[in-house]
């Protein structure tokens, strides 16, 4: 008789790019369909190159499914991608495509990232990722966020329009900060 194996799902919480054990730890929440959040996406790959080796980076998920009604699937879409390490791929390609995030072609984007999963769109309706995108809106909701993006330095909300300039000004401090990393709101 055959052993069912749990199957590990990666949740957006753990998918850290740039030095996972970086002294400064940037937390963003954001929603696929928002223009200011693609906007912030753009910003952020600059701080990427800008701090390489010195922070770390990761994407919480709050979709605005009042105003955005394809921004929970496609959520969903880019932790179905994370399973099999393409989630930062699928990140950036669904900002490029935010105007287009139906189902359909939220499975060709997973396959043009490199997905290969046979399960990717049956996971995908059935909502197998979704308890993972409530999780995220979740504890934006208890750290505060409202508005997007919403960006978080070490734990403490940044507070200020999210350019260039205003985050590697904050970052820079929190480098320059004795204080270690707590953990990410």
């Amino acid at each position: 008789m055959k052993q069912k194996v749990e199957e590990k799902i990666i949740a957006p919480k753990e998918i850290i790019i740039g030095e996972a054990n970086a002294k400064v730890l940037l937390v963003e929440y954001g929603d696929y369909e928002s223009p200011e959040t693609a906007k912030a996406n753009e910003v952020v790959q600059q701080l990427l190159e800008e701090f390489e080796g010195k922070i770390g980076y990761t994407f919480r998920h709050f979709p605005q499914t009042k105003i955005h009604q394809r921004s929970f699937k496609a959520a969903e879409a880019a932790i179905g991608a994370a399973q099999e390490g393409k989630f930062w791929e699928m990140h950036n390609l669904l900002f490029k495509r935010l105007r287009n995030l139906g189902t359909t072609s939220l499975k060709g984007y997973a396959r043009e990232v490199g997905v290969t999963s046979k399960h990717f769109l049956d996971d995908l309706m059935n909502s197998k990722y979704g308890w993972y995108v409530r999780e995220d809106q979740s504890e934006g909701v208890q750290a505060g966020v409202k508005d997007l993006p919403a960006f978080f330095i070490n734990g403490i909300r940044f507070e200020g329009k999210p350019t260039f300039h205003n985050l590697s000004a904050a970052i820079g401090t929190a480098l320059r900060s004795r204080k270690k990393i707590k953990q990410a709101a």
